[in-house]
């Protein structure tokens, strides 16, 4: 039924848009801006749970939440951006944070991207009585944050740990070996931020009498390099980094806490097993002790280290095994009673919030069913609640809840189909809902937890309208059944003009990842119109999220274990030929493949594999060989390469290059610091020694994204004119 519903609202949507007769083209997505959408730029709740702040134009405002009865309530200003100058020049914030008590503002300006989630930027803080600004050190720092009391602020300047008084401006050293390539300080190394979306490596204690850091010795940790070719005008410049590919060695990770008052530094004992993680740490509540989470180099077995501060004592205090691999999140909260805190574990099959106490070493499920928990949102404890989202609803959908501490009472607070991407503000009186459908862009809303009312912030009406004078095909999801059972969820979307009596070519869009979905009822902006670019051409656009992906419990995702590639491209082949014996419109003899990273790797597959199958594939930015990429990620899901020769060997593509018969495009950025152009290169010199014809594309000083000037437009173009001639 929940299924029946969504393909409904999808179709009818699709149907109301269908009657339009504009053309989408290439420039309308990547060049003129024609389909962008609307944000809500600088939204922060505040502290006193009755206002938010928010960014308009240059001015910062503290804006009332819906407004009581007929009380009319005026925005305070918090902040003139325009007017910030420092030292007779004037500075361009970018991003800001406040105090605790919100009288200070620490902002960002000037910044620099360094990876994925790290930048080092120009600092300064505002206070708001006085408006007086002062800098922070002297040069470009990264990570800076005030302490809670606003006194300090600690950040991270090549590669080492300092304190700035702000009163006195006096800059304290807290580590002095940082050195480039060696030794990181308060930071994480490339591999920890790519893989356990980290950044920020120090954390203030409550009280601010403590910071507790990172330290990564990464001097055994092999280099890999790559040439920027149009930085310098004559000689390329190499950019070289730490990046332990699977099987090499990574740095070795150390968690210390500074005593402020003392000026000193304890190291946390975690073991004498030096080849380990330690992806997480996070203050419990009380002032001393630090929670350091601990998980093995194949990451199957996971703990939750207690550290105490003062004494130097460590316990451990819950621990997890598997026999497959653990996920790190964010979803650990600790309750102010100091004895129990909240955490996510697959443990029953599915991701569920459990509850520990450390009294008497018991956990106790708090969500139970055969689905997943996406996210913890928040928790009241005054009112003995916590707020999660999940996939109860459906796989295809995220939805916002609340639950009791002690399990009863579940309520659905978000029951509206698609995607609802969930802020709980401060105070828990109000949350920010940032809801779409697969065909309906982001609906930004402020909702009240005790009102029963909801304030529009953001319909991007403007786009909606354009999108609505625009020719549009008719989308639907579905669900296809595998010969062993496995139900898999697709979408299809048909040509305007759609006639179910002709024969169509297919393209088939995949990633395909472990937990990565493609399926979801929810805007997917650019991929999304291009695809319905593709079926005013007269293409069907299919999308299907093979065994391995998320949202469907442990078993469903972690099938894939040790033979990385193989399930899923399995799946792909038997879901392409599903299309083709049941749906007289589809044209078997045209079907083709594209995908990025991931889904650049499972598409070469399946081009490799199944040629009796696919016409064509695109693979961009794709994994050809997971020797070559990073340890991690790829050991978390095969093992290391000497400990599972087969499951990197048997689903490489490199290794069955000569079996394509189809039209193959591989594309890269050859500035990729993430999915190295190495892939590439290996598997163009495979094609070339097994004398198989391809296509080809590169992107110089392009990244991961290939983005940038007209880097994209370029990428689409190539891309649609490769399917054309050859789909």
């Amino acid at each position: 039924m929940k299924k029946s519903i969504l393909s409904v609202v999808c179709l009818a949507a699709s149907l109301i848009h269908a009657v339009a007769q504009n053309k989408i083209t290439l420039e309308d997505i990547w060049k003129k801006g024609t389909f962008r959408a609307a944000s809500f730029a600088g939204f922060q709740g505040m502290k006193d749970g009755l206002r938010y702040a928010r960014l308009e134009e240059n001015l910062l405002l503290a804006v009332p939440y819906i407004s009581e009865g007929a009380t009319i309530q005026t925005p305070e200003l918090i902040a003139d951006f325009s007017r910030l100058v420092y030292e007779g020049q004037r500075i361009n914030p970018e991003n800001y944070s406040f105090s605790d008590d919100e009288q200070v503002l620490l902002f960002s300006a000037a910044s620099e991207q360094i990876y994925r989630h790290s930048s080092k930027s120009e600092f300064y803080v505002f206070y708001r009585k006085t408006g007086a600004i002062k800098k922070i050190f002297r040069d470009k720092v990264m990570y800076a944050t005030l302490s809670p009391d606003a006194s300090q602020v600690a950040f991270v300047y090549d590669n080492n740990l300092y304190v700035q008084h702000l009163e006195s401006g006096k800059v304290q050293q807290i580590t002095t070996d940082g050195r480039q390539g060696f030794i990181i300080n308060g930071a994480v190394d490339w591999v920890y931020e790519e893989e356990f979306s980290m950044s920020r490596g120090f954390e203030w204690s409550p009280d601010g009498s403590y910071i507790a850091y990172y330290r990564f010795d990464e001097s055994a940790v092999k280099e890999f390099g790559m040439d920027m070719y149009t930085s310098a005008p004559l000689y390329p410049e190499r950019v070289q980094w730490k990046y332990p590919k699977a099987g090499e060695d990574n740095a070795r990770v150390d968690v210390y806490v500074y005593n402020l008052e003392r000026g000193q530094s304890v190291r946390c004992e975690t073991g004498s097993e030096r080849d380990q993680y330690l992806p997480r740490i996070k203050w419990t509540k009380n002032n001393k002790v630090l929670s350091v989470q601990r998980l093995n180099r194949i990451q199957n077995h996971w703990e939750l280290i207690y550290f105490d501060a003062e004494a130097g004592t460590v316990k451990v205090v819950l621990e997890e095994i598997s026999n497959t691999y653990i996920d790190i999140s964010d979803d650990l909260y600790f309750l102010a009673n100091g004895t129990q805190f909240l955490f996510t574990s697959d443990l029953s099959g599915y991701r569920h919030i459990w509850l520990y106490d450390t009294k008497t070493g018991k956990r106790k499920p708090i969500t139970q069913g055969a689905w997943d928990v996406e996210s913890v949102d928040g928790v009241d404890e005054n009112k003995g609640l916590i707020y999660f989202s999940s996939y109860q609803i459906s796989p295809l959908e995220t939805h916002f809840y609340s639950i009791g501490i002690d399990g009863k009472k579940p309520s659905c607070l978000s029951p509206e189909p698609g995607h609802h991407a969930i802020t709980l503000l401060p105070g828990n009186k109000y949350y920010v809902d940032r809801h779409s459908t697969y065909t309906n862009p982001e609906v930004i809303s402020l909702v009240s937890l005790t009102q029963n009312k909801k304030e529009i912030l953001e319909q991007n009406r403007k786009l909606n309208e354009t999108l609505k004078s625009f020719q549009m095909g008719k989308a639907r999801f579905g669900t296809l059944t595998l010969a062993n059972g496995s139900e898999l969820h697709y979408w299809m979307m048909l040509p305007p003009d759609f006639d179910s009596t002709k024969k169509y070519p297919v393209l088939m869009h995949v990633y395909g990842g472990p937990g990565a979905n493609t399926v979801n009822n929810r805007w997917s902006g650019s991929n999304y119109l291009w695809h319905q670019m593709l079926t005013q051409k007269g293409y069907i656009v299919v999308s299907v999220d093979n065994r391995g992906t998320g949202h469907k419990g442990a078993s469903f995702k972690k099938c894939t274990y040790l033979q990385l590639g193989k399930l899923e491209q399995e799946d792909q082949a038997e879901a392409a030929r599903w299309f083709s014996s049941r749906c007289s419109y589809v044209d078997a003899n045209r079907i083709g493949i594209w995908g990025w990273s991931f889904g650049g790797y499972l598409s070469s597959l399946c081009l490799a594999k199944s040629p009796e199958v696919f016409k064509m594939a695109i693979a961009v930015a794709p994994v050809t060989n997971w020797r070559f990429y990073d340890n991690i990620y790829t050991e978390r899901y095969l093992r290391k390469p000497q400990d599972n020769r087969s499951g990197y060997e048997e689903n490489s593509p490199v290794n069955y290059a000569g079996n394509i018969k189809g039209r193959y495009l591989i594309v890269h950025g050859t500035a990729d610091d993430n999915v190295h152009f190495q892939n590439t290169v290996e598997m163009v010199k495979a094609l070339i020694d097994a004398n198989v014809d391809f296509d080809s594309e590169f992107y110089p000083d392009k990244n991961h994204g290939i983005y940038g000037g007209n880097a994209r437009l370029h990428l689409y173009r190539r891309m649609t004119q490769f399917i054309e001639d050859n789909l």
